[in-house]
């Protein structure tokens, strides 16, 4: 009779050699010897696959002195797990043909905004902390006209750091924002410039002479983890993780290189440093934000459940291949350092295809009233504006607006998660076939209605493609007829 495998332990740093397997890379520094340099506002899944990876491999190049003290904004079931195991979490990258798992060791510290909010601002008072990072989302950027509330929010305790470091004659710190935002640094600096004027003119002089708020463009696949995850983790790899983190292989940090106080060697572990990120921004926002939109609602309406799932059907693959390459790439720029649009194009569709890594469509589907106007109408806006084809872009719109009716082709309920879910639902239900109740709510949709060459293909998307999935798949198949002036050479 085989004997039973022993026990997986706790992840911990006194387990780490315990856990140690020839599948599971451990740390190869001293972390007593880390040092805090960074500290990061949003400890998420996304955080902990991409900026924490990042000094993470810093540290093991023996750069000790960009250690992080994470923030933790809504979860306090993070901070507990964080804690038992010593702020250390395993990254797990799945491909289509293996996986690799890496403990993480570069946070130092983890702190819960709501409990810890004086331990913060002491933290960001130590001249140690040169570098501020964000990953809040875009609600974190909405301030309160509430002084108190404004002065306990993660800007309101920015302002306090940096006020403290002003009267205490310190160099300030960097603020970079790695929120998947238009113009992320610009909404960074406006937060913390309006509550600082709040509070005192002179010191928001100080900031806006002293203070970089570099633009940065992060990407990284990673869904949310399961139990399944955990468990599979655990018995691959051998190591008891309460909560690891399941991304993927391709990772890409561009950041605009402007710092007020030190730049962490990030160049060294593949990020980019660049004067200006606005066009890796635009390629990114458009050919994958926007894809991801695409598919979400094309591949939920025609029966699918997540990306991979989706793309092994070979109407719905066709249709976001064409969309990226005919209609999309064309109207962004070429000659981008470091970005060929074709080698791009290949890449997003490889991990969309990653069966490992399958993330749910539901997640794509949600708050579509912020990530449709941010992502994919401002493709169909320039194809309007330059006379290009746009049916394919044209049709994932009207995908969108037939998902906002809540039940799928099928008459199942679909749970739409979105702030203004109820008012697009009744103008949806309400127009029907007809787009013009949503066009009308021109704070999302802009002045798409006066685009009669789109109208025509989301009127007639509407009437012919959604009734049914098969007709939904004949759409897909079909090729598109081209709306707008071919694109040339």
């Amino acid at each position: 009779m085989s004997e039973s495998p022993p026990p997986v332990p706790a992840l911990n740093d006194r387990s780490l050699v315990a856990s140690r397997s020839s599948q599971l890379e451990t740390p190869g520094y001293d972390r007593a010897r880390l040092e805090p340099a960074v500290v990061h506002f949003g400890v998420g899944g996304f955080h902990r696959a991409h900026q924490a990876v990042y000094f993470d491999q810093l540290a093991e190049l023996g750069f000790t002195r960009w250690g992080m003290i994470g923030v933790g904004i809504r979860r306090p079931e993070m901070g507990q797990v964080l804690d038992a195991q010593d702020n250390l979490f395993t990254v797990v990258q799945r491909g289509n043909d293996d996986s690799a798992a890496k403990v993480i060791g570069s946070m130092v510290e983890y702190l819960l905004l709501t409990d810890h909010r004086e331990a913060v601002r002491t933290r960001l008072a130590d001249p140690r902390i040169r570098l501020v990072t964000l990953t809040i989302t875009a609600d974190g950027y909405t301030l309160s006209d509430d002084p108190g509330q404004a002065r306990d929010s993660v800007f309101g305790l920015v302002v306090d750091g940096l006020d403290r470091r002003r009267r205490a004659h310190q160099a300030p710190f960097t603020v970079l924002s790695c929120d998947n935002l238009p113009d992320s640094a610009a909404a960074a600096r406006e937060a913390v410039m309006a509550l600082a004027a709040r509070r005192d003119p002179a010191l928001a002089r100080w900031i806006e002479e002293r203070v970089s708020f570099p633009g940065s463009m992060v990407d990284r696949i990673t869904p949310a983890t399961t139990p399944g995850d955990r468990d599979e983790v655990e018995e691959d790899f051998r190591v008891g993780d309460r909560w690891p983190v399941i991304t993927e292989p391709f990772t890409q940090w561009v950041i605009e290189d402007d710092f007020c106080n030190d730049r962490p060697p990030l160049d060294r572990v593949g990020a980019l440093f660049v004067d200006d990120v606005a066009p890796y921004k635009l390629i990114k926002s458009r050919l994958l934000n926007g894809v991801h939109c695409a598919l979400g609602y094309v591949g939920c309406l025609a029966g699918h459940r997540s990306t991979d799932q989706a793309m092994a059907d070979p109407a719905v693959a066709g249709f976001v291949q064409r969309l990226m390459r005919e209609e999309i790439a064309p109207l962004l720029p070429a000659d981008v350092p470091g970005m060929d649009l074709g080698t791009y194009c290949d890449t997003v569709l490889e991990r969309l295809r990653n069966a490992s890594i399958g993330d749910r469509l539901a997640r794509l589907c949600r708050r579509g009233s912020t990530k449709v106007p941010d992502y994919l109408l401002p493709s169909l806006h320039a194809a309007h504006a330059q006379d290009r084809p746009r049916t394919l872009l044209a049709f994932a719109v009207a995908a969108w607006m037939r998902y906002l009716r809540a039940v799928d082709l099928d008459g199942a309920p679909i749970d739409v998660q979105d702030a203004r879910a109820e008012e697009l639902r009744e103008a949806a239900l309400r127009g029907g076939d007809d787009p013009g109740p949503l066009l009308a709510v021109t704070d999302v949709f802009g002045d798409l209605a006066d685009d009669a060459v789109s109208v025509a293909v989301i009127r007639r998307s509407l009437a012919e493609a959604f009734d049914s999935r098969e007709r939904l798949r004949s759409a897909l198949a079909t090729p598109a007829r081209p709306a707008g002036r071919p694109v040339t050479s």
